[in-house]
């Protein structure tokens, strides 16, 4: 393992959760990043609270949409001066992708834009009845090829995938979600 970064996922609106992870999570062995997704940006009091907040963290917005409108949702990012990893979803095309990263470097140099291939949920009966061709491989590819060629500075991909991608991209940042247990 040559990141030794661990992510944890903070999957709730509830202040007092987040903070009773935050002070759970606190070392000095290891480099422990919290990840806020969409619950907790949009909650009443989550973007105050990532305004303010003073350590690195990852934003999982999973940005999807045109590439003006996509670039818009990052600009207004720009005040969370903490922030080091933003995702956004590779379904989204080279141009967005190749804009965002563009655009991040604008306002955050040290802001990472990961692409986010196939949501994990997604198998390949539901990609067919989405009007996908490939299999969740296939296309898990497909889009890493494209993340790449955008620049992108790295990846979310299931831990399954992981293996196909880093033997294809040697030197590229591979993260994988959490298993969610019971």
């Amino acid at each position: 393992m040559k990141n030794k970064t661990i992510f944890v996922a903070c999957d709730t609106s509830n202040l007092n959760k987040i903070n009773k992870i935050l002070k759970n999570i606190k070392t000095k062995k290891l480099k422990i990043i919290p990840k806020f997704g969409l619950q907790f940006f949009y909650s009443k009091n989550g973007r105050k609270f990532l305004e303010k907040y003073k350590s690195d963290f990852w934003l999982d917005l999973k940005i999807n949409d045109i590439p003006q409108t996509a670039l818009s949702a990052v600009d207004s990012l720009k005040d969370l001066k903490n922030c080091k990893y933003i995702t956004v979803h590779a379904n989204g095309g080279l141009d967005m992708l190749k804009a965002i990263k563009k655009k991040t470097k604008q306002i955050n140099k040290n802001l990472k834009v990961l692409g986010v291939t196939v949501l994990t949920s997604l198998n390949n009966k539901s990609l067919k009845e989405i009007g996908h061709t490939k299999t969740v491989e296939q296309l898990v590819l497909k889009q890493a090829d494209v993340v790449k060629k955008s620049r992108c500075d790295g990846i979310v991909c299931s831990a399954r995938e992981a293996k196909m991608i880093r033997k294809k991209y040697k030197n590229f940042l591979i993260i994988t979600p959490g298993i969610r247990m019971p």
